[in-house]
């Protein structure tokens, strides 16, 4: 006959898993009937999120705050890795909200196959709730340089639906 017992069975869950896999470990399961071998155990994986990191296949995004300043000068920052270290990525002048700076490599190991995945770190420009006075006034004084100016990127909101309704 069969006796019901539980018992631990240590099981290798590969890198770069993906949530709904069905991982198969044979001959753990349940004995087989009339002397024949154990069936198999199947486990279905379920990967708890990150609050940081997002996955897209083998690549992780995740978002990276940076001021007005930062976005329109460029600036290199530090970035959070799944490994818990950090790493320097170059924000280019002009980086709009948004955009994506992709640090090869730095992602997910495919599970079956050659290769890692990418780190997308993904613009989130912060606009400051509140200014100084001397802040404020520089702002004012770069707004009137860019009605004046405007960079060739610009396009003013009429200027668009001009384009569209042509």
């Amino acid at each position: 006959g069969r006796v019901a017992k539980r018992t631990n069975i240590t099981v290798q869950v590969p890198p770069g898993v993906e949530d709904g896999t069905r991982l198969r470990i044979a001959g753990q399961g349940e004995s087989g009937e009339n002397g024949a071998p154990r069936g198999d155990l199947y486990c279905d994986i379920h990967v708890k999120p990150h609050p940081i990191f997002q996955r897209q296949g083998n690549n992780i995004l995740c978002e990276l705050p940076i001021s007005f300043t930062q976005a329109a000068l460029g600036c290199e920052v530090d970035v959070p890795t799944l490994k818990g270290s950090v790493t320097k990525v170059k924000v280019p002048k002009g980086t709009q909200h948004g955009d994506i700076l992709n640090v090869r490599g730095e992602g997910l190991p495919a599970m079956h196959g050659w290769g890692k995945g990418d780190l997308l770190v993904q613009a989130v420009i912060e606009v400051p709730a509140r200014l100084t006075a001397r802040q404020e006034e520089l702002l004012r004084e770069f707004a009137e340089i860019e009605r004046l100016h405007p960079s060739p990127k610009t396009k003013s909101f009429f200027q668009k639906m001009k384009e569209y309704f042509k």
